[in-house]
């Protein structure tokens, strides 16, 4: 279903601390950290990613949904856009994320980034 879920929070070492000791119970580590922020995996498949994000108010969610093939990641983007979706990165290869990493995201009615991420090579 997700592959990973992204949200900015105010105070990042604070929001660090906690989900690292709350999800620790049920496997959750550090699979990255960089200057984005931190990303927490229990299977190296599926993530959660907190954001260094000093705003106010809430962010933005960030949703990736798994695609199992590139052709489901183009349809989402068509279909989305025609229901009235706003473009946020048309269907292709994200090659700072790896070499199969093939992406493509939408905002929704409410701004939230919506994603269909598809990791598997070209069929």
């Amino acid at each position: 279903m997700f592959d990973h879920v992204v949200f900015g929070v105010r105070d990042y070492e604070k929001s660090k601390a906690f989900y690292l000791k709350v999800l620790e119970l049920i496997g959750i580590t550090t699979l990255a950290e960089n200057k984005l922020g931190i990303e927490l995996s229990a299977d190296g498949k599926s993530s959660l990613c907190i954001r260094r994000d000093p705003i106010d108010s809430p962010a933005h969610l960030h949703l990736a949904f798994v695609a199992k093939n590139r052709e489901q990641v183009q349809n989402f983007h068509r279909i989305a856009l025609g229901i009235g979706a706003t473009d946020n990165g048309p269907p292709g290869l994200r090659p700072d994320y790896s070499g199969q990493y093939y992406a493509a995201y939408v905002l929704d009615p409410d701004g939230h980034n919506i994603e269909l991420v598809c990791h598997e090579e070209e069929e």
